[in-house]
């Protein structure tokens, strides 16, 4: 399934800070950036089970805020895409 990760987070503090880099970090490791704070993530029921796990023990709820939208498939249908930021497919074959 194709999962989209927005977060908001608040960075007056170094905790704040920290926080930020922590959940970026756990949404690179299932996806990819497509913008400063929304991720793209390809994963499985699984797969999205721990990224939303790891990212609700990092966030602030107070402070901060975490989206999750599921994308219905296929994806290509209800993107679109604008500007220097393309989706890079890394399960399709690689073409240079």
């Amino acid at each position: 399934m194709w999962v989209i990760v927005t977060y908001d987070v608040t960075t007056e503090t170094k905790d704040g800070r920290r926080r930020l880099r922590r959940v970026a970090q756990a949404c690179k490791d299932f996806g990819q950036r497509v913008q400063k704070s929304v991720f793209e993530c390809s994963v499985d029921q699984a797969q999205f089970e721990t990224l939303r796990r790891k990212l609700l023990k990092e966030i602030d709820v107070k402070g901060d805020s975490l989206r999750f939208y599921r994308l219905h498939e296929p994806r290509d249908e209800h993107v679109e895409e604008y500007g220097i930021n393309k989706t890079v497919f890394f399960d399709e074959p690689l073409i240079i």
